[in-house]
């Protein structure tokens, strides 16, 4: 059923109606909710959550281009999502950890990750997966689930070291709840009440899977009352509101006040306006209306509305922050494309020991870089 928003102009989905048990601040144009507060951070914070949602949309719409084109391996879209990754990071302290999975892009450039770095693991170089000594993000987890265990794991540390002004945010998406490691890590979270947030991306699809077929609970926050541990939802459309659950759970992550649990489940509902991956068709699966109410609640126009009404942007600084982004994110590309490694790299670390077919594959190559040299490949590609 069709629900109205609190304008009564455009249609709700049912999801992040505002009769449901949902934090949000913002409604679908941009407005501030009557009885809603909001987060205490400064027009310098809230310009810096604006122009990092708006890189993400834009260096997004960059890999798909240079996907189609050749020019990047299989990419992750993250258009729709990229409003709540960026909202999470900017709630970590420089201390707190991140794990992600392979769509947090903006999540891990938010805590610290070189832009250009983002690319070059999907340009084919390893190296682009190692993290710098100074940021706290562990790479990317591929496997389904695998990373909630561990985050546990790190927390628990954490806690048994003394570390008590460090908390871990794990990353996880709808279709991980059906994991068993979600069931251990929030298990034992509980059980060791560890100071982590496990933030569910509820996308509403696990690239076919519908929300409804991946789970009979209401809700996935609810699920954390089967672990003893807090959950809450939020409308992961509404960078604000999403700030804000992160930021508290974070907090009680750290300096839990008497009788309160560190550890939180939160529920962040979203929607994939895009494909699963680039090797996906969402629309052998979904109907395209879906997605049409669903882009009603766009948060880059939500929090971009919210800074014009409250006098914080005008159209010659969303010009400028534009031109900026545009500009940093071409520099990313021209960056990672400049990188260069051996064809030799292409069979390491795949087997404990080259088999003999790789290396006779790996020389044949060779002969021809050096019958033709690298450049003829390089025009094939074009």
């Amino acid at each position: 059923m069709n629900m109205k928003n609190e304008a009564g102009s455009k249609d709700v989905p049912a999801a992040v109606r505002e009769d449901s048990d949902i934090v949000q601040i913002l409604d679908a144009e941009g407005d501030v909710l009557p009885q809603a507060s909001v987060p205490d951070i400064s027009d310098r914070q809230l310009l810096e959550l604006y122009e990092t949602i708006k890189l993400a949309r834009h260096f997004d719409q960059r890999a798909i281009s240079f996907q189609r084109q050749g020019r990047l391996a299989t990419y992750a879209p993250m258009t729709g999502q990229e409003g709540s990754q960026v909202a999470t990071s900017l709630a970590l302290a420089e201390q707190d950890w991140l794990f992600p999975t392979y769509r947090e892009h903006a999540a891990k450039y938010a805590h610290g990750m070189d832009l250009a770095s983002l690319f070059e693991p999907l340009r084919g170089h390893r190296e682009g997966y190692a993290i710098p000594e100074d940021v706290n993000v562990m790479p990317e987890y591929i496997p389904i689930a695998t990373q909630v265990p561990q985050a546990m794991g790190m927390a628990w540390g954490h806690k048994l070291q003394g570390k008590t002004d460090t908390a871990v945010l794990c990353h996880l998406g709808d279709g991980a709840t059906s994991e068993g490691d979600f069931h251990e890590g929030l298990n034992f979270a509980g059980v060791f009440d560890v100071p982590a947030v496990f933030v569910c991306n509820n996308n509403q699809w696990a690239i076919s899977v519908p929300r409804e077929r991946q789970t009979a609970s209401e809700t996935i926050a609810e699920k954390a009352q089967a672990y003893g541990i807090d959950g809450v939802r939020v409308d992961g459309l509404d960078p604000l509101a999403v700030y804000k659950v992160a930021s508290e759970a974070l907090e009680k992550a750290r300096n839990p006040g008497p009788g309160e649990l560190r550890p939180t489940l939160i529920e962040s509902v979203q929607y994939r306006f895009g494909a699963h991956t680039t090797a996906d068709d969402p629309s052998v699966y979904r109907d395209e209306s879906e997605e049409e109410v669903w882009r009603d609640r766009d948060p880059v126009d939500r929090i971009e509305t919210y800074l014009y009404n409250e006098g914080i942007l005008d159209s010659d600084l969303e010009s400028e922050i534009q031109d900026r982004i545009e500009q940093e994110v071409s520099e990313a590309i021209e960056t990672a494309e400049q990188t260069e490694t051996s064809p030799d790299n292409i069979v390491e670390h795949v087997y404990e020991d080259v088999p003999a077919r790789l290396e006779q594959q790996r020389d044949e190559l060779n002969r021809l870089r050096e019958k033709y040299d690298d450049g003829a490949f390089s025009e094939v590609l074009e």
